[in-house]
């Protein structure tokens, strides 16, 4: 089951220079920063004070499918999360419904266990499913 939105993500150019920008405009700060080599980005999740976090991701390599986001479409909202107590179980009820997945079973992300939905699906929004779990 759905139980919220997790986070908005935006893709950008420099992670450093994006998280001092959202650190003086609206006084938020990363409780995450992690490189995650097998998404091929950088990425800081900073919490709002009443819930729900703000993800930015920087490509590591300019193959990564984020740096090929950036070069098509510039900075700006890449996905979103919902936050579910199951990821797989998630990703398979709505494989029965007929949602075209591009992750199968859940894998280690930033925010937990997560899995995306291919944006063929979903009206061309790129969603992601998490469920929290400790590091």
């Amino acid at each position: 089951m759905i139980k919220r939105i997790h986070h908005v993500c935006i893709a950008v150019h420099n992670l450093d220079e994006s998280l001092e920008l959202y650190s003086s405009l609206f006084g938020v700060r990363p409780s995450k920063i992690k490189e995650l080599p097998e998404q091929g980005v950088r990425a800081a999740l900073m919490p709002l004070s009443q819930g729900g976090e703000i993800e930015l991701i920087e490509p590591l390599n300019p193959e990564s499918g984020t740096a090929k986001f950036l070069e098509k479409r510039g900075e700006g909202i890449h996905h979103f999360c919902l936050e579910t107590d199951d990821t797989d179980q998630e990703l398979c009820l709505l494989a029965d419904k007929g949602v075209e997945l591009i992750d199968k079973k859940a894998r280690r992300g930033l925010a937990g266990l997560v899995g995306f939905l291919h944006p063929k699906s979903t009206k061309g929004a790129l969603i992601e499913i998490a469920q929290e779990v400790p590091d």
